[in-house]
């Protein structure tokens, strides 16, 4: 039976994390990067379609190339960080569910209806990238995630040999730089957006 973590985990996790703007001068390493998507590959998507699909820029020039294609406060954000994920989602993904979930025919759940495929791959490409946000926290590396960029742009820089892949969001990854941030915005109590019945 689990156990709930303790406040020094919620803190790292959720309390006390930021989204970064800025970074220190640390190195991510390719460890890093498999160790983090070995965790969030393992978070629950629907009929575990896994439509993400991930780009790891981390050299300059890759990171150059995406930070060209983003607005302008975003491109320090880009190039300044270690590594910079690009959330990608395959709205194909239903190609993959014989071997990825081979209990039942799920590939004709999504074949000729593109606007589910497409609904779906949003959905789950999006749990997908909080995973990774979770999965580096938890490997005590801070996030940026961001909007803020031209998708179409993005997608033809780096999905021009998988036209079924989307991007979806962005996001830096590394040991982030405590003067970026600036005080925490307001989160709403129980009661202002949920309701209990």
């Amino acid at each position: 039976m689990p156990e709930p973590l303790d406040n020094a985990a919620l803190d790292q996790l959720f309390n006390t994390a930021r989204s970064y703007n800025a970074w220190l001068d640390r190195d991510v390493s390719d460890a890093q990067i498999h160790a983090i998507y070995d965790l969030l590959k393992m978070g629950p998507t629907s009929a575990n379609q896994q439509s993400g699909r991930l780009v790891w820029c981390k050299s300059p020039e890759a990171k150059a190339r995406l930070a060209a294609h983003a607005s302008e406060k975003n491109r320090p954000k880009i190039t300044g960080a270690p590594v910079c994920v690009i959330i990608g989602m395959d709205l194909e993904f239903h190609e993959q569910l014989p071997w990825l979930f081979p209990h039942t025919d799920a590939r004709s759940w999504f074949t000729g209806k593109a606007e589910l495929r497409q609904a779906n791959a949003f959905r789950n490409s999006s749990l997908q990238g909080a995973y990774l946000m979770l999965a580096a926290r938890a490997l005590g590396l801070d996030c940026g995630p961001m909007s803020g960029f031209d998708n179409a742009a993005v997608d033809a820089e780096f999905f021009a040999d998988q036209p079924s892949v989307r991007s979806n969001f962005i996001c830096s990854i590394g040991y982030g730089d405590p003067a970026s941030i600036f005080a925490r915005s307001p989160r709403p109590e129980f009661d202002v957006f949920n309701k209990l019945v």
